[in-house]
């Protein structure tokens, strides 16, 4: 290689190093300000990194919120909605990559339409309709509508179009039907593509906020998104406890993506070579 294609790589390396450093400093503060005691918060010139460790924080938001049953119920509700996503998105797309029917290319289309309509758009329709099946304040009235995505059925959709139906004819000639090789053929060969969808669902749902804020109104139901407000007083605004809070609640997330590293890194080579 050339001097100048040497320069060219160092100064690219370099470039994306200062980049990630700028996109993960928010993180590393929060983290260091959660061991930080008021005084290292107030000090200023501000400090990145606190005098001494201070655990008080971490006591804070453990006794004065149930955030263990927040945690739980952020959980619960993310792993339970990831679910029902890939099922439903990978059956609907499953029937339009490989199946035939009337309306084929129409319905398509029209759960196409649904990318565009904002969601904050139909929060008070999803409320009526919650409220009318009486599920406020329960697990189900968060879930139910998390349980679909058209976007995910379009990227599951247009990676089984990349999956020769070669494979479809010869499982059938062996004997297979079309749930047969969906379980048994299709879904082991997109294992990449699906873990990436499971990292990007279930980091969406934990992080959600204001659909779980409107349809539960008691303390043991709240998600963590809406429960670290409690950290927030009204006399005055603590920051100590708020970033532990924001820390621990980083965790599950962070664990995610390295358990499915690989899977996310395979599944976006995948894409790259057959897009």
């Amino acid at each position: 290689m050339s001097t100048a294609g040497t320069m060219r790589n160092f100064l690219f390396s370099t470039l994306c190093v200062i980049i990630g450093i700028i996109v993960i400093s928010p993180v590393i503060y929060c983290v260091s300000a959660s061991f930080m005691s008021p005084g290292d918060l107030s000090a200023f010139p501000p400090r990145w990194f606190p005098s001494h460790v201070f655990l008080d924080n971490y006591k804070t938001v453990f006794t004065s919120t149930p955030l263990v049953r927040f945690i739980w119920n952020s959980f619960l509700i993310a792993i339970v909605g990831t679910a029902g996503r890939l099922i439903t998105s990978s059956l609907a797309a499953y029937a339009f990559s490989f199946l035939e029917f009337k309306g084929k290319k129409f319905w398509f289309l029209v759960i196409l339409g649904t990318m565009m309509i904002p969601g904050d758009m139909l929060i008070i329709t999803n409320y009526i309709t919650v409220a009318n099946m009486k599920l406020i304040n329960t697990y189900s009235g968060v879930i139910i509508v998390m349980m679909a995505s058209a976007t995910y059925m379009f990227i599951l959709r247009q990676h089984f179009l990349t999956i020769s139906r070669e494979y479809r004819d010869a499982a059938f000639i062996d004997g297979c039907g079309d749930f047969r090789f969906f379980t048994n053929m299709l879904v082991p060969m997109s294992r990449s593509i699906l873990a990436s969808i499971f990292i990007a669902s279930f980091i969406a749902l934990w992080n959600t906020y204001l659909w779980p804020l409107l349809v539960t109104n008691s303390e043991h139901m709240r998600t963590v998104q809406v429960g670290i407000t409690m950290l927030q007083f009204s006399e005055s605004v603590i920051y100590g406890p708020i970033m532990a809070g924001v820390t621990v609640i980083l965790i599950p997330s962070i664990l995610i993506f390295f358990i499915f590293q690989k899977q996310l890194v395979r599944g976006i080579t995948l894409g790259g070579l057959k897009g």
